[in-house]
């Protein structure tokens, strides 16, 4: 039988354990050890099997917990632990004291995404991006930074991965009740549910009520359109991550933008939460943003859509995660007319300039990713080389400046150390059960000096024992769901050994990360793992697309070649249902991580830092983080045939090379021991990667970079723009107004190169340039007037380029000195660019004049 409807019954807590249920619902106990083992200290079966204290408190039986309500120690305990949990949500923090050096901090940064992978417990996102943006909660919550994580919560989650008896990948959706999560329902004051709709065509309103993660001391709201009111295909809006087609991805993305802002708006309102003045949108997902703030400004009249939407992009930054344009989102133009076409969506918004927004090459298409860019002050890639990546692929948006200049720069990901680092980790290398490496305060890594090369082994086997153990049971159970009998997996307690080289390769299967170039040659990869001396051992895992049919072929590629061989089976595995349990696992466990994408198509790829923060050495074509960190020391660069156009010998050359670092440089180094049985070559390139990459690659870097960088630099100039009833930006389309007017006529008239005397050009001499600029009537102090100087080529393009500001010294006439910065054949060209104090980069507004 099936139920009708499903509900949630709520444990009977005694009195005196009130406590628990404020650390339960507190997601900060996925990164604070201490309580943890306050709820395993309970039923430390029950906890390691569930791993969820809300849920635990649940199956708890009651005559248990009245036990522990006598219990003086165990209460004891939990006071402690709820006085430890309220000075954490207290006491001033990092951004606390920034604010006391500051004139000016944001009181609140609201931050869009579709996914937030905080733990599995709150089972709401499907890989990376999620898992980043809850990186990105935790990070901030332990440096004080006060974030509001904004988007959809889903009913279904992402699905659950299993393999059929072929190797095919399976997915199931695992129906996801609220109340059974570590969520509140918003309320408003009446007790009832805090609801914020968005108009639907046809007259329909699509309704969806908040639930709210505390994150320690980030806020998470969470839209859930199953309520009562909206139409059974409203309703299924957040049914499934990443699910339908481009209708409901469309009504998704509106809700996560318009319905979230709303959201948010609301939530503060009811709760006193000071309201956000700088909005972070992690990818376009989530773009429509922009466009319900231009609303709200507009209702309150008296401005022009212009004008508003100068205030909405000063405290905008919208970052993407995308390396190639047909990983961004897109919609038909029909498609988003239909929704914003009747202006009851946006009452103040000429559906027009929406469409402007979102304009791109192919006029039928909407794109998420140009409005993204379009609404922000301020973006960014997630990786030194992606934001490179980034600033070619948009650099059509910024036609005549060089890609090197286009308004995009770079924030490398980091991940969140305590909620990724083994504990044992930690407790060895003399970190605490606060903040691994002193996160909190932002301090980097301080490894304990006494630490010998014998003892941060003996962890190392204990964690690679612990993953032998898991990879065992998960193996056992994955045979078991794709139908083979128990009687038969005996042969599943004897796969792997803790003593043996273990590689991990776990990520989203999509071609370009290649997960099966480890098969180019599969004979001399059996010959890899089945080495009489020197073995290797490979844990796979990762999840398709559902609607990616060549994701799941190379899924069942690998599961057959592990299947057809009894003797392979024993030293490589894969493993369904990757989620962030089983990533613990693998990034404590393994010995190096592989990633082998085809470059530079890997935006940026954060499981690597997790694995490195664990000892583990990363395996890696240069792309993404490792593109940028990696320093000869800390692990392996794959070779890249980046001249190859063929991808199938690219492949074949690249797998040569893999192939060649595991068998000649990394299984030797790993196996060649001292007396005591110790890799001392080996330690000290973990050693190495622990004290470099340790502070680098942590979310609380990140973050502060954000804050720095983005955050405060975007308050100053939203304040600028929206005070005394939004003076600045009315001042500020003033400008682009006269500007618009006279730049056709704005021409450089003149140039010329003064040595001063000097006939001989060497480099490092001073140089002076002068140029006679027609402004069309624009003032001095409206434009940048730049010399610029670098090197040539037989077509005249300037290189390695220097610019130096040029000032006036009569009407119409600049000049500026400059030292020679090359030898060689070098060149110069005068340019005039816009200049006003809210623009954030002078190449903004895609306006420059050259000679």
């Amino acid at each position: 039988m099936r139920a009708v409807r499903r509900f949630t019954v709520h444990a009977r807590i005694p009195d005196q354990l009130a406590g628990l249920t404020a650390l339960a619902t507190n997601l900060r106990w996925t990164w604070h050890p201490p309580t943890r083992d306050l709820f395993a200290s309970m039923d430390d079966a029950l906890f390691r099997r569930i791993r969820d204290p809300l849920r635990m408190l649940t199956e708890m039986p009651a005559d248990r917990l009245d036990e522990l309500a006598r219990d003086e120690a165990f209460l004891k305990r939990t006071r402690d632990a709820v006085d430890g949990l309220h000075r954490y949500l207290t006491e001033p923090r990092w951004y606390q004291r920034l604010a006391a050096d500051r004139e000016r901090v944001p009181a609140a940064v609201a931050y869009f995404s579709m996914e937030f992978g905080v733990h599995e417990a709150l089972p709401n996102y499907s890989g990376g991006l999620g898992v980043l943006a809850g990186d990105h909660l935790k990070a901030a919550s332990d440096l004080g930074v006060p974030i509001i994580g904004v988007g959809p919560l889903y009913r279904a989650g992402y699905f659950r991965q299993a393999l059929s008896l072929d190797g095919w990948q399976v997915e199931h959706y695992p129906v996801i009740d609220p109340d059974g999560l570590p969520l509140e329902l918003v309320t408003e004051e009446s007790g009832r549910p805090a609801l914020v709709s968005v108009a639907m065509p046809g007259g329909r309103e699509l309704r969806a009520q908040l639930w709210k993660a505390s994150v320690g001391r980030a806020v998470l709201l969470l839209l859930d359109t199953d309520v009562d009111g909206n139409d059974d295909d409203l309703r299924r809006i957040t049914d499934r991550l990443y699910g339908g087609d481009a209708d409901h991805r469309i009504r998704q993305e509106i809700l996560a933008g318009i319905g979230g802002m709303r959201a948010v708006r609301r939530y503060c309102e009811l709760t006193g939460h000071p309201q956000p003045e700088v909005f972070h949108t992690n990818e376009g997902h989530a773009g429509f943003l922009g466009l319900e703030r231009a609303d709200e400004i507009l209702s309150g009249g008296g401005l022009d859509f212009d004008e508003a939407l100068s205030a909405v992009r000063a405290g905008t930054v919208f970052t993407t995660h995308t390396p190639v344009p047909a990983g961004i989102d897109r919609f038909p133009v029909d498609l988003v007319q239909h929704y914003f076409g009747d202006g009851a969506l946006l009452p103040h918004v000429d559906p027009r300039r929406v469409l402007a927004l979102g304009a791109e090459d192919n006029p039928g298409m909407f794109n998420m990713a140009h409005m993204g860019l379009r609404l922000a002050q301020r973006a960014n890639g997630v990786s030194a080389l992606h934001g490179r990546v980034s600033r070619r692929m948009f650099a059509g948006l910024w036609p005549g400046f060089d890609v090197d200049e286009v308004p995009v720069r770079s924030v490398t990901n980091g991940v969140h150390g305590p909620t990724w680092v083994a504990r044992e980790m930690t407790a060895l290398l003399g970190g605490n059960d606060e903040e691994w490496g002193h996160e909190g305060d932002g301090n980097g890594t301080r490894i304990a000096a006494d630490v010998t090369d014998e003892q941060l082994w003996a962890l190392r086997r204990e964690l690679r024992s612990n993953l032998v153990g898991e990879v065992r049971r998960r193996a056992r159970e994955a045979w078991l769901q794709r139908g083979a009998s128990a009687l038969e997996l005996g042969w599943t307690d004897r796969i792997f050994d803790p003593d043996v080289l273990t590689v991990g390769f776990a990520r989203r299967v999509p071609t370009y990360k290649r997960l099966t170039l480890m098969l180019r040659d599969p004979e001399r990869l059996r010959a890899l793992l089945l080495d009489e001396h020197r073995p290797i051992q490979i844990v796979v895992a990762g999840k398709s697309h559902p609607a990616d049919e060549g994701g799941k072929a190379l899924i069942q590629q690998i599961v057959r070649f592990i299947d057809g061989d009894p003797e392979v089976r024993r030293r490589i595995v894969f493993l369904p249902d990757y989620g962030m349990q089983m990533a613990r696992y693998l990034y404590r466990g393994c010995d190096v991580w592989l990633n082998n994408p085809t470059r530079p198509l890997e935006a940026c790829g954060t499981s690597g830092m997790k694995a490195a923060l664990n000892g583990c050495l990363n395996l890696s074509t240069s792309d993404g983080w490792w593109d940028e960190f990696y320093d000869g020391s800390n692990g392996w660069a794959i070779p890249t045939a980046d001249g190859v156009t063929d991808p199938l010998q690219r492949d074949d050359l690249e797998a040569a090379a893999l192939y060649d670092l595991l068998g000649q440089q990394i299984a030797p180094l790993f196996y060649d021991r001292d007396e005591r049985g110790v890799p001392k070559g080996w330690l000290s390139r973990v050693w190495h990667t622990l004290r470099t990459l340790g502070p680098s690659v942590q979310a609380s870097r990140m973050v502060r970079e954000y804050v720095e960088s983005y955050y405060l630099p975007a308050a100053e100039t939203v304040a600028e723009a929206t005070a005394d009833g939004y003076a600045g930006s009315r001042a500020f389309h003033d400008y682009r107004t006269r500007l618009e007017v006279a730049w056709p006529r704005v021409r450089v008239a003149d140039t010329e190169l003064l040595a001063d005397g000097s006939e001989t050009l060497v480099v490092g001499a001073d140089v002076r340039v002068r140029a006679r600029v027609d402004l069309a009537g624009l003032d001095d102090a409206d434009v940048e007037v730049q010399a610029v100087v670098g090197r040539v080529g037989d077509t005249d393009d300037l290189a390695d380029v220097v610019h130096v500001a040029m000032e006036p010294v009569e009407r119409g006439v600049f000049e500026a000195r400059l030292r020679l910065p090359h030898a060689g054949a070098l060149g110069y060209t005068v340019r005039v660019l816009p200049r006003h104090r809210l623009l954030a980069s002078p190449a903004e507004l895609g306006k420059v004049v050259s000679a």
